[in-house]
This record gives structure tokens, C-alpha cells and sequence, in this order.
């Protein structure tokens, strides 16, 4: 058995090696910056009664987000509902998204086995992307030494010419433990993190880690990002920024030029927000503001009760009217 397991990883590396090769003939020398400020998490628009993105509605919707100011964008993460589309439909519309973005684009390329996740990053390599997030292999549960093993022989075989971040989602898959976490920062194989926990004391463990060695250190979860990003987070992958990307730019502006009042205005208007997204299932209410704006994203992955939609609605005329008054207080200068 063992020898089978060794034969498998070593073609797989053959492979990824090869188009590493032809990845890094076309790409500059110059090692990219580092990554920071707002990486707004898109949704993925849906076409109707199908398992594919409607790609054209999300090329409209990516450059509708890049004028917002954003620093970057983020293809997808949990938001992005990439749980639903096949490894070929995740390399199509990653393809298109990479050519058509202005700003850095990165992407998760998390899946339930380790082959899927190395064709996933293959795929990243070819396009050229800013950065690769891998979460735990979703669904089954593994133990630290395990996912120590995954990871390490992950960035083996992706290697380094792009950064690689860890990809903490406890809330849908298999947390990263503190230990864990530095176990793996410290081996100087990954870039950093985006830390979607919302968990304070685990932020507290990642500045304690970046003592001992430096990483780009990204916030996940909109509830802690004042206070992390104060306290030394280089940024935040933000789902929120999906639907109101002008809020996330705002507050993140006022955050790093210390405007206190108005970064004490937007935050308000921030968990005002956050607190009608946690009424829905995880991309439901962010998807359905991105409609209210007159993006395309109408469809969902199942069908709701009628009690849902109902909420839907209310949420919706809620959204409308809370929108101009943020939109105007986003746009004040700091």
C-alpha cells in the first residue's frame, strides 16, 4: 500500500512540475508584493437550473466590484459557493476571471481529496494568479499530523512561485488548530492566512506566531476586523464586500488614517449589515443585496420555503433603504 500512495504522489508531482515550467517561462522574475488591504470574496452568479457560473454575469459583476476600490479579489471562497461547481467549471470561469481582473485575483482551491486540490493549483499556476488558499480537505475530519502531512506535501509539489495561504473555515470544514496553524506558518512554506473563525483568541495566537516568524496575516470574519486590523492584520477577505464593497474600502481607509469618528460610523453600519446576513443561510442574504444593486445574482442553490422568501423580500426592502445613507457616508474622505 505504501508504495502505491508513493507512485501516485510521485506522478502527480511529475505533472505539476512540467506545467510549473511553462508557468514560469511566461511569468516575470519579480516576486509578487505582498498582499493586503481589501480582498473583496465574490459571489458566483448561477445560471438557471444548472451547475454552472454564469460567467458573463460574473465578468460584469468582477469589474463592477474592482471600481469600487478594492485591493483585490478573492475567486471562490466559501462566498464564491464554490462547493457547487465540478473541477472543470472552477478552472473555466478562473480562466476568464483572470484575464478580465485589474487587480491581483487569488483563489482557493480547496477540495475534499489532495488530487483535486494539486489540479485546482495547477490550473491557479497557468493563470497567473496573485495567490493560492487551501483549507483542510472538506467533509471527514483528520488529525493534526495528518493535515500537517497534506499541507507540507502540498506546497512540495506547488512549490513557491505563487503564495500560498492557509485557509481556516471552521464553520463548514475541519478547523486549523492554534498548533497546527504554527506548526505550518513556521516551516516558511506558506504566505499566510485568512482566518475566518471570528474567534478573538485565536487572533491573539496568530500575532503571538508572527513574533516568532512573519506572515501576511488576513482576517475572514467582518465581526473582529476593526479591532484585528488595528492590532496588525494586514487585511481582510471580505464577503460583505461582495454586496457593499464601498463600506469595506471605506472603513478600511479611515482604519489606516485613524479617523476614529468615521471609522466608529462605518463599523456601526457594518454590524448592522452583519447582523441581517446571520438571518440566512451563509451567501443568501449577500447574494440577494447584490440583486437589490441590479447585479445578476437572482439564483440560489435550492429552492426556499415560502417563509424564507418572505424574509427575503423584507430583507430586501430593508437593504434598499439602508443603502444610499451608507453608500453616502462610505464616500466621505478620511
Amino acid at each position: 500500500m505504501q508504495g502505491q500512495v508513493n507512485t501516485t504522489t510521485a506522478s502527480t508531482h511529475s505533472k505539476v512540475v512540467k506545467s510549473k515550467s511553462v508557468f514560469m517561462s511566461n511569468r516575470t522574475t519579480e516576486p509578487l508584493p505582498p498582499a493586503h488591504g481589501v480582498y473583496a470574496a465574490l459571489a458566483t452568479p448561477r445560471k438557471a437550473d444548472a451547475t454552472e457560473a454564469d460567467a458573463a454575469a460574473l465578468l460584469d459583476y468582477l469589474d463592477i466590484i474592482v471600481q469600487s476600490g478594492v485591493d483585490g479579489l478573492v475567486l471562490f471562497g466559501s462566498t464564491g459557493e464554490f462547493v457547487h461547481l465540478d473541477l472543470a467549471e472552477r478552472m473555466r470561469v478562473l480562466a476568464l476571471a483572470s484575464k478580465r481582473s485589474r487587480v491581483p485575483l487569488m483563489v482557493n482551491v480547496s477540495h475534499s481529496s489532495f488530487a483535486g486540490a494539486i489540479a485546482l493549483a495547477e490550473n491557479a499556476l497557468e493563470n497567473e494568479v496573485a495567490g493560492i488558499l487551501l483549507m483542510p480537505p472538506y467533509f471527514y475530519h483528520y488529525s493534526d499530523d495528518q493535515l500537517f502531512a497534506f499541507y507540507q506535501q502540498f506546497a512540495k509539489v506547488i512549490g513557491s512561485s505563487v503564495p500560498l495561504y492557509l485557509y481556516n473555515l471552521p464553520f463548514f470544514t475541519g478547523p486549523i488548530s492554534g498548533s497546527l496553524m504554527e506548526r505550518i506558518l513556521l516551516t516558511g512554506s506558506f504566505a499566510g492566512i485568512k482566518d475566518s473563525s471570528g474567534q478573538w483568541d485565536l487572533f491573539q495566537t496568530l500575532k503571538s506566531i508572527r513574533e516568532k516568524h512573519n506572515f501576511q496575516l488576513f482576517i475572514g470574519n467582518e465581526k473582529i476586523y476593526t479591532r484585528g486590523r488595528a492590532q496588525g492584520a494586514v487585511g481582510i477577505v471580505s464577503g460583505v464586500a461582495a454586496a457593499v464593497p464601498e463600506l469595506i474600502v471605506a472603513l478600511d481607509r479611515s482604519l489606516l488614517a485613524n479617523d476614529q469618528p468615521q471609522v466608529a460610523t462605518l463599523e456601526r453600519r457594518l454590524h448592522e449589515f452583519v447582523l441581517e446576513l446571520d438571518k440566512f443561510p451563509a451567501t443568501v442574504a449577500i447574494k440577494q443585496a447584490a440583486a437589490v444593486r441590479g447585479w445578476k445574482m437572482q439564483r440560489y442553490a435550492i429552492p426556499f420555503d415560502d417563509e424564507t422568501n418572505q424574509n427575503l423580500a423584507a430583507f430586501s426592502q430593508w437593504f434598499e433603504a439602508w443603502l444610499p445613507a451608507v453608500l453616502a457616508e462610505a464616500a466621505v474622505r478620511t
